[in-house]
C-alpha cells in the first residue's frame, strides 16, 4: 500500500473485529483540489468518498490478513455496497470499524461501519456503512502465479501494525 489512509489501529479483536482512525487535517494534499473555491463557489474541501471506501479497504484488509498472519496476499476483489451519508471534512477524526463476517481459503467478506468524531462531547455519530470482499491471491481460482513476496506490505503498513502492538503477526 502506497498511501495510508489510516492513522492507527486502535481497537483488535483477533480474527472478528478491528477498528482505525484516520485525522483529517488541512494540510492533506486531498483537500487543495476538492472543491476548492475555482469554479466561484465558497471552497468547501471534503474527503472524497472513494478515499473515505479506500480507508475502510485498509482497515478490513489489515483485519482479513491477520486471521493467517499477513502469510497470504489479501487484495479487495468486491465492494458490494457503499452507504455515506455525511461528508468528512478537515479537523474531523474518522473511525472505521470492520468485522469479518465469512472467512474461508478463498477469502473473506467484511462489514464496515464509519463514524465522525464530535469533539464537543466525545461521541462518534454513523456517517456510513462499508460493505467489501477479499481475496487470498495464493488461493485464487485463475490458476495465475503472483509475487513470491507479500506486495501489499510497505514501511507504513509495518509501522502501523507495530504501533498497535501486532508486530508478532508479522513474519520477516
Amino acid at each position: 500500500m502506497r498511501w495510508m489512509w489510516i492513522d492507527a489501529i486502535t481497537e483488535f479483536e483477533e480474527g472478528s473485529r478491528l477498528v482505525a482512525v484516520k485525522n483529517l487535517s488541512s494540510s492533506e494534499e486531498l483537500f487543495h483540489d476538492h472543491f476548492d473555491g475555482s469554479d466561484g463557489l465558497p471552497p468547501d474541501p471534503v474527503m472524497p468518498g472513494s478515499l473515505v471506501v479506500e480507508g475502510m479497504a485498509q482497515t478490513a484488509g489489515i483485519l482479513v490478513g491477520s486471521v493467517n498472519r499477513f502469510r497470504e496476499k489479501v487484495v479487495l476483489a468486491k465492494v458490494s455496497s457503499v452507504e455515506l451519508t455525511e461528508d468528512a471534512v478537515p479537523g474531523q477524526c474518522i473511525r472505521y470499524e470492520a468485522t469479518i463476517e465469512r472467512m474461508d481459503e478463498a477469502g473473506a467478506s467484511t462489514r464496515g461501519i464509519v463514524s465522525r468524531l464530535d469533539h464537543a462531547d466525545g461521541s462518534w455519530t454513523r456517517i456510513g456503512a462499508i460493505d467489501l470482499m477479499f481475496s487470498h491471491l495464493d488461493n485464487n481460482l485463475s490458476g495465475r502465479e503472483f509475487p513470491e513476496h507479500n506486495f501489499v506490505f510497505s514501511d507504513n503498513f509495518r509501522q502501523i501494525l507495530v504501533s498497535a502492538g501486532l508486530d508478532d503477526y508479522i513474519d520477516d
